[in-house]
């Protein structure tokens, strides 16, 4: 046997990412209210709907969840193939992946029981484990187009609008504890949120050169211009910031990948 080839790992953690996935998607339904759960718009008070603070993106913004869950389950069901099986990269990766997904599922039970404040902290833990996962994959090499689509694109996207939604439930619950910006102006404490979660964006794409974390963010953010311009709660100023804010993320995305894209070329070039 060549010492050297890949190890093959057992099927215990890869099926753990596997039931996690489905935990995960079956916590997706309880929240969308589908299966019985109260939908997350009307659990906690009310507080995570589209008009329940200036940072909330519009009800379509949430379409995006679709294309996560989809992705998960793919990577849950494709990780176990042996390939992947013997892939250091993928072992590395599943226990946080595990977490991920968890987390997600606990995040909807927390709103189902109301408990706004400790969905927050819950929130904030996935979006460290989802940035762990990006680090993993920033300092692992892509093993091939499948890994890339499958792996990188989800937990990109994952990442990018996890980044927005925990602004929106940081929102959420400063709103419900009367928190009323030192009194300054809407617009200029939404701004300030705004700059802040965008900084975020630019710095992960400096530092993965990967597009989905920046789409799926500048989703988030085009979605709180559409939910200030046409809702409950209009904010010209701060639907002008947060579309400025999504052009600003996904515009550095796209510089900073094909300025990666053209150091590989160059460097295969020689």
């Amino acid at each position: 046997m060549d010492a050297t080839a890949p190890r093959t790992v057992g099927l215990a953690v890869p099926l753990l990412v596997l039931i996690s996935g489905i935990v995960a998607t079956a916590g997706a339904f309880l929240g969308s209210g589908v299966v019985g759960g109260t939908p997350v718009a009307e659990a906690a008070g009310g507080w995570l709907n589209e008009d329940s603070t200036p940072l909330a993106p519009a009800s379509g913004a949430f379409r995006i969840w679709s294309v996560i869950y989809l992705g998960l389950l793919a990577y849950a069901v494709w990780q176990l193939l042996p390939a992947q099986r013997r892939s250091e990269r993928q072992r590395l990766l599943r226990p946080w992946a595990v977490a991920a997904m968890l987390l997600n599922a606990a995040w909807i039970w927390v709103v189902q029981f109301g408990w706004l404040v400790l969905s927050l902290v819950v929130i904030v833990a996935l979006l460290a484990v989802l940035g762990r996962i990006m680090m993993l994959l920033v300092s692992t090499a892509v093993e091939g187009r499948a890994d890339a689509l499958i792996t990188d694109g989800t937990f990109g996207l994952y990442l990018g609008w996890v980044t927005i939604a925990t602004v929106a439930n940081t929102s959420a619950v400063l709103g419900a504890s009367g928190f009323d910006g030192f009194g300054l102006p809407v617009t200029a404490l939404s701004s300030v949120v705004l700059a802040v979660a965008t900084l975020i964006g630019v710095a992960t794409a400096w530092q993965s050169r990967k597009i989905a974390p920046a789409l799926a963010l500048a989703w988030g953010l085009a979605w709180i211009t559409v939910g200030r311009l046409d809702g409950g709660l209009e904010s010209t100023g701060t639907a002008v910031a947060a579309g400025i804010a999504a052009a600003v993320v996904l515009t550095a995305a796209v510089v900073f990948r094909a300025s990666a894209s053209r150091r590989m070329n160059a460097g295969d070039g020689h």
